[in-house]
């Protein structure tokens, strides 16, 4: 017998308190889905879900009952949330697909808990968990958990009709839990099935694909996304660019301790073209501060082979740390993959890192003087005031920084003087 017992997360009160409940008078409830199966696999459990066999209503009037607060969710679709002592869990009733189009199911509640493991995705993401512990497999998913095989449930292809999302997210999976190659069926029928991610919605791509680039090495997924045709298909970008650069990234990542950045992933394998990275971040609807830090390492300059921490805190200045740190990263990432034997790319390797740590400790001087200062000199305002701003601004960057305001005010003077 297979059980989640002696888990310190399935002993919690709260979680216990939760299936009492839902278990009294005629109900059922079980732990379902990812909680299981990061239990067995010996990964973090976070969020803790419910299947219950009780109606969203049900569970909201017991709720009510025993003082818990709930909140509906998603009640529309049988989910409602409890808290207890500040924990949430979300509670669904069973379900069975009464009619799928590849992007929307119509469901029914149940309380069968067979179809309900069924209409689910893949095997490993629909065990269950009693009130005592012990994992029920209605869907062999024990030996797929075993051996990190990520398998759909049923047929492969008749699983991505249902949902076309279905094939990123297999992938994905794959790329947090898989081991060896993908399951053949599956990687064939997300091949034959590539063009019906165009139907889906851009913000439903874009958050599957950002959970892909947050697994811990997601070099594997994404090789064997390429040669299905997937990647292609929502990154064009990436066809002739390649994904080469990702492997020498993950392993950068593991040997510094970098956590893994889905942004720095992604932009480790498309060029480094702001337009045509302006259009991917609208194409895919991120959100402001995703597209600003994309195109900021588009627009940022290539670094130069020999640069001093001068002209690099000029460069810093002028473009922002944000997209010269991730230049930065990728470019050390590149020499570290070809230092072994290359002194050369070794001493790369090492001024990267300096660089690196500069521009992550880096803080923009403020520039001392403004435009009022250049009007309270006697110069009208209008275009003229700009110019001579940013002239002087162009002095005090090319002196280090250095010039303070008095010396700035000195400067202006003498340019006024001499009809600027």
């Amino acid at each position: 017998m297979t059980s989640v017992a002696g888990e310190a997360w399935f002993q919690d009160p709260a979680l216990q308190r939760v299936l009492a409940l839902l278990n009294a008078d005629g109900g059922e409830a079980r732990v379902a889905g990812g909680a299981v199966r990061n239990a067995l696999m010996g990964l973090p459990v976070a969020d803790i879900d419910v299947a219950t066999t009780l109606k969203p209503q049900q569970v909201v009037e017991r709720a009510r009952e025993a003082g818990i607060k709930a909140v509906p969710t998603g009640i529309e679709h049988g989910t409602v949330t409890l808290v207890v002592d500040g924990h949430p869990f979300e509670v669904t009733t069973l379900r069975r697909d009464v009619e799928t189009d590849g992007r929307h199911a119509k469901v029914a509640f149940g309380t069968d808990w067979q179809a309900d493991a069924e209409r689910r995705d893949l095997t490993i993401n629909a065990l269950y968990a009693g009130q005592d512990g012990e994992v029920i497999d209605l869907v062999s998913g024990l030996p797929d958990i075993e051996t990190r095989t990520v398998r759909f449930i049923g047929e492969a292809a008749q699983r991505i009709a249902e949902d076309h999302l279905r094939i990123l997210r297999f992938f994905r999976f794959f790329a947090h839990y898989g081991s060896g190659r993908p399951d053949a069926e599956g990687l064939r029928a997300s091949a034959r099935a590539k063009d019906k991610l165009a139907t889906l919605s851009a913000e439903r791509i874009w958050a599957e694909t950002k959970k892909l680039f947050s697994a811990a090495d997601p070099s594997r997924a994404l090789l064997w996304m390429r040669q299905a045709g997937v990647l292609t298909e929502i990154l064009p970008e990436t066809e002739k660019w390649g994904i080469d650069g990702i492997h020498g990234l993950i392993a950068t990542e593991q040997a510094l301790g970098w956590a893994p950045d889905p942004m720095l992933r992604l932009a480790a394998i498309v060029p480094p073209d702001a337009e045509r990275v302006e259009a991917l971040a609208k194409r895919l609807k991120m959100s402001n501060a995703e597209a600003a830090r994309l195109t900021a390492w588009a627009s940022a300059p290539t670094l130069p082979d020999e640069v001093t921490d001068v002209g690099f805190d000029r460069l810093l200045y002028r473009h922002g740390a944000e997209g010269l740190i991730i230049r930065l990263k990728l470019a050390l990432a590149s020499a570290r993959a070809a230092a072994a034997g290359d002194p050369v790319a070794m001493r790369k390797s090492a001024r990267f890192s300096t660089l690196l740590k500069r521009a992550e400790n880096y803080t923009r001087p403020v520039f001392p003087l403004s435009g009022g200062d250049v009007v309270a000199a006697g110069v009208p305002a209008g275009k003229r005031v700009g110019e001579i701003l940013k002239a002087l601004e162009d002095f005090w960057v090319e002196r280090n920084f250095k010039p303070d305001r008095a010396a700035l005010a000195a400067r202006l003077d003498e340019m006024i003087g001499s009809s600027f």
